[in-house]
């Protein structure tokens, strides 16, 4: 069946599918990181310890994991309207179970749940918009995106702690709830299905190597801490190997049926190298989302709330400028942008290697903003670059590839900067360093170890091309917009 053409936004306007799904992203992402500040009141309320209490941001970053990877396989099966129904009813119901929890065992059942519809959102959102967007308005409309899936895990530390400053932990998920509700009957009531669902049978063997692998490399990374290295290092790597096991398998797949994940979208050039950029920036983000607020509140003393408000203007930068960057890239290509954004983010984490028990906090919010902005003109893009490279029939692998190595980038930055700071943190005190001394040269040293790996996101922004084109696929049809 022909697309419909009326479907399509006209006069550069972002199409309504899009617009809802990026909403409706920027609601479930924003859930991944918004219980940080929340770990000293659950272990009073709940009675549990802080590692235990640390699970309910792990478990849902390792649901992540070992989710994302079916979705591409998913998303090729079910409408649009299905999947979007499919996530949003998921994450309302996890949601539920999170805010009336009465143990700790349902309050990390319930994250587990928000998780599963949360890991379906991205790739589907991905998707839809190089399917219906045209590649002339991609840059415009992934600039959109950006706020969604890149500004909202940073957003989730402000936002609870402004919540945690007035009321309970329940309340971060009492207010998301009609939020939610809102927007999965607004998107259920104007969502157009996009192409039509493809037959195919599941291989289960791949969805168990699939949720092993990627699950117990992002747990084994999660573990790592001073004194502790030996069995997560083991745990990841049997991640590794059964991932090893996964990848083959899918090859075998490619020959033979469909596969879960078709990793044949690593050998296309351009996506490749955007992805280890992107893997990189996201982990170099997440470093210091962490060790920012622990350098604000546990040597500056700062409370969560004024944490989250000096780290607020740098994620509200990075929202604000990715339509307006997306632009840029529609008009002169990634180059411009992606050059200078990936200069900026080594150049933000060398200056916080500068800190100290008495630098400016205008200093500390120029540099934080400095690191967002650069994110911004990177991520939009580079998300453009890639994707844009692929065949159509591969978008949604492409989508569900990106996301997966996102939650694996999120994991392995947050165990860098830990060890690295506890390993110099601990060596200094036994050399009988003050430890308000030694714990800031630690985190000097760790967001040192990030500047020197972003140096991999310059030379990938250098070998990306200005413009990326998919090949041409004979035979296939124009993206079906059903009504």
């Amino acid at each position: 069946m022909p697309a419909d053409l009326s479907a399509r936004p006209a006069g550069g306007r972002t199409p309504i599918v899009i617009r809802l799904l990026v909403l409706a992203t920027f609601v479930v992402i924003l859930n991944e990181t918004i219980m940080i500040n929340a770990i000293p009141r659950l272990m009073t309320d709940l009675h549990v310890t802080e590692r235990s209490a640390q699970w309910v941001s792990t478990a849902f970053m390792l649901t992540m994991a070992a989710v994302i990877p079916v979705t591409g396989w998913f998303l090729q099966r079910v409408t649009t309207r299905r999947a979007y129904a499919l996530a949003m009813g998921v994450f309302l119901v996890g949601t539920a179970l999170s805010a009336v929890a009465p143990n700790f065992p349902l309050l990390l059942m319930g994250r587990v749940v928000q998780a599963g519809g949360t890991a379906v959102m991205m790739p589907l959102l991905m998707t839809t918009l190089m399917t219906v967007v045209p590649e002339r308005d991609r840059g415009r409309v992934m600039g959109n995106v950006t706020l969604a899936i890149s500004v909202a895990p940073a957003m989730g530390p402000v936002i609870s702690g402004l919540v945690l400053q007035l009321g309970s932990w329940r309340w971060l998920f009492v207010l998301v709830l009609p939020i939610a509700g809102a927007v999965t009957w607004l998107g259920l009531r104007q969502l157009e299905n996009v192409g039509e669902p493809e037959a195919g049978t599941i291989d289960w063997f791949s969805v168990a190597l699939s949720t092993l692998g990627f699950g117990g490399l992002v747990y084994g990374l999660s573990r790592f801490e001073t004194g502790n290295v030996t069995t997560p290092a083991l745990i990841v790597v049997v991640g590794l190997v059964v991932i090893a096991a996964f990848v083959l398998r899918q090859r075998r797949l490619q020959r033979t049926g469909t596969p879960l994940l078709d990793v044949r979208v690593l050998l296309v050039g351009t996506y490749a190298k955007a992805l280890t950029l992107m893997a990189i920036a996201f982990l170099a983000m997440l470093g210091s989302m962490l060790l920012l607020p622990l350098y604000l509140q546990n040597l500056r003393h700062l409370s969560p709330l004024a944490t989250g408000l000096l780290v607020m203007p740098g994620g509200l930068a990075m929202g604000l400028l990715g339509p307006s960057i997306g632009r840029l890239y529609d008009r002169f290509g990634g180059r411009l942008l992606v050059i200078p954004g990936s200069i900026g983010v080594t150049a933000a984490l060398a200056g916080f290697t500068q800190i100290s028990l008495s630098m400016p906090y205008w200093v500390l919010l120029a540099l934080h903003i400095l690191l967002m902005v650069s994110l911004a003109a990177a991520f939009t893009p580079v998300f453009t670059l890639g994707l844009g490279a692929l065949p159509q029939h591969l978008y949604s692998h492409g989508s569900s590839m990106l996301g997966t190595l996102q939650q694996v980038a999120a994991a392995l930055g947050t165990a860098l900067v830990v060890t690295v700071m506890s390993a110099r943190t601990t060596a200094l005190v036994e050399d009988g360093i003050e430890p308000a001394t030694a714990h800031l040269d630690g985190m000097k040293l760790a967001f040192g170890v990030s500047a020197a790996l972003s140096l991999i996101v310059i030379v990938m922004a250098v070998l990306l091309p200005n413009r990326s084109h998919a090949p041409d696929e004979s035979g296939e049809r124009e993206p079906q917009l059903v009504h």
